[in-house]
């Protein structure tokens, strides 16, 4: 830092708030499509959102940094390696990117931190499209080589005031086509690499844990306004509008991707209200600190008519994009970018440029359509590249019968296991529940004599309660409710962003009631009372309980 440009202590501490928030967003996408894959492949999916903290904070630190915001080299297109390993910070390159305005500055540590974090999440994207197919290794391989070829030039044309495309006029404030439209490029580049799923498209698409995928929603949301508001560098007006457009944004994209889903599926979810807000959020990115609130509503509620729209390409076109990102973030950081040309502000932010409805002309808008058409393609070729280059080096596809039970194979591990009480070799659990004392009995055969029966239905739904008074009224011996995954006459569906999938098992609870063959039909008519949904099942003729008997070595109190 030199002595003509001193810290700004409130647009650091802003700045390094904002660089926070978006490392947030890491675990929140992680969060976020590991809870629409299917439960063992959860960890896997978790792992490769995970590994850019590593891989990509390593590649930024020694060789990213520098292509992207050293001295340029090259006519725009990428930077020197003055700053390898981020040395000679004290010598700032020019622009000296971490002066926000003449005279006064934030530390470059705090830039660099900052737009690590940007490169961190960016290939993190590409993950949703790919989901079940990626091998490690080949990941690993693309982590090291994307941000370097891929990402680190594009932010050089863009965020880099030297940069060829910022230098015509193209605008990005927070990475619409840096972010959003280069990783859905590359995604798709390397779908045509992995190719689809067994089975696509009839692959199940129903989210394991929508809970999760909504927690991964809110941290994207609450992450997303350090992604937007801290571009300007500064805790300013500016800023605060920033923060303002994302939210507004994401309101009305979520919003208007309701409204669709009602009119279109016959209800609203809750999954199509998050994705309608991903929608608005990745639209509002590059406009976020150049257009006006009104015009930040308008931006997210087309973003949710067109992503909800563009869902229907990956059928069209017939690629795999597992769990939409090429509708949500490449479209929606592409549609962005454009509309930044008919909307942009320059009385929002003095930078900026009028666009199209205030008096701007064509000119912004050809300079982002040019932006978008050379960002898509660079991404995709070059990505396509580096992906047929993993396949055939190290291996980027997984083996086609490997695709369930990921965690399993590729972990060791489940993401989800038996509670601890119920795990052999494991002590009890510590006072959550009061236990019955344990009587000193042994199992046994009850005396013959009586003949018993075992009836078994699959229910949808029961009355917990009032179906064990009823069944013990009945005469029910031992009543057993578990929940079961079972072939079913009556094929249960779910719809997912607009697709429809038939469940080949469906989820049922599974009641089994032992009585006395006298009392069968009572059982049954207590089990057709209280439980809803298709009965499906049989009675097992000849079942003897086991009975409860004292032991002949000890007494029973």
């Amino acid at each position: 830092m030199t002595v003509s440009n001193p810290i700004d202590g409130g647009d650091t501490a802003w700045v390094l708030v904002c660089a926070a928030l978006v490392l947030f967003m890491v675990p929140g996408l992680a969060f976020f499509y590991a809870g629409m894959v299917k439960s063992r492949n959860t960890l896997v999916m978790i792992q490769q959102n995970f590994l850019p903290l590593g891989v990509v904070t390593v590649v930024w630190v020694l060789i990213g940094h520098s292509i992207a915001f050293s001295d340029d080299a090259a006519g725009g297109l990428f930077g020197d390696l003055k700053l390898f390993a981020l040395q000679n910070l004290d010598e700032a390159p020019g622009p000296a990117l971490h002066v926000v305005v003449p005279g006064i500055a934030i530390p470059a540590m705090a830039f660099i931190a900052y737009q690590m974090m940007f490169a961190i999440i960016t290939p993190a994207l590409i993950t949703g499209a790919t989901a079940d197919r990626l091998k490690i290794a080949g990941w690993v391989t693309i982590l090291v080589v994307w941000p370097v070829i891929v990402y680190a030039p594009i932010a050089h044309w863009l965020f880099n005031p030297e940069g060829w495309l910022a230098s015509r006029g193209a605008q990005d404030w927070a990475g619409g086509m840096v972010v959003h439209a280069s990783a859905g490029a590359a995604a798709l580049a390397i779908l045509l690499v992995v190719g689809r799923r067994t089975g696509w498209p009839d692959t199940d698409t129903v989210p394991h844990s929508v809970p999760l995928t909504m927690i991964g929603a809110g941290i994207l949301w609450f992450g997303w306004f350090g992604f937007n508001a801290g571009d300007g560098l500064q805790a300013n007006g500016i800023a605060a509008q920033a923060l303002v457009n994302t939210h507004v944004a994401a309101a009305a994209g979520m919003v208007i991707w309701l409204i669709l889903e009602r009119f279109r599926q016959g209800r609203s979810t809750v999954v199509g209200a998050a994705t309608g807000a991903v929608a608005g959020l990745a639209t509002i990115t590059p406009c976020a600190g150049y257009v006006d609130t009104p015009s930040a509503l308008a931006i997210g509620a087309l973003a949710g008519l067109a992503c909800q729209l563009a869902l229907r390409l990956k059928v069209l076109f017939r690629f795999d994009d597992a769990l939409d990102v090429i509708a949500v973030h490449f479209v929606g950081g592409v549609l962005g970018s454009l509309l930044l040309g008919l909307f942009g502000k320059k009385a929002i932010n003095a930078i900026g440029t009028d666009g199209l409805f205030f008096g701007g002309g064509f000119s912004l808008l050809g300079n982002q359509a040019l932006a978008v058409v050379v960002v898509v393609a660079f991404s995709f070729v070059v990505t396509l590249v580096i992906a047929v280059t993993a396949e055939k080096t190290v291996g980027l596809r997984l083996p086609a019968d490997e695709e369930f039970g990921l965690d399993r194979r590729r972990q060791g591990m489940d993401a989800y296991q038996f509670a601890p009480s119920f795990v052999a070799g494991v002590g009890p659990a510590s006072g959550a529940v009061d236990e019955p004392p344990v009587t000193s009995t042994r199992i046994a055969q009850s005396p013959p004599g009586v003949r018993f029966q075992l009836v078994t239905v699959l229910v949808r739904a029961v009355d917990a309660g009032e179906l064990e008074r009823s069944l013990r009224e009945a005469g029910a011996r031992s009543i057993v409710v578990t929940e079961v995954h079972a072939p079913s006459t009556h094929r249960d569906t779910v719809m997912m962003r607009d697709q429809r999938s038939e469940l080949a098992l469906a989820q049922r609870l599974k009641v089994e009631v032992l009585a006395r063959e006298s009392d069968v039909d009572a059982v049954l008519e207590a089990l057709d009372h209280n439980t809803i949904g298709a009965h499906e099942g049989y009675v097992q003729q000849a079942a003897e309980p086991l009975t409860p008997q004292a032991r002949s070595d000890e007494p029973v109190s």
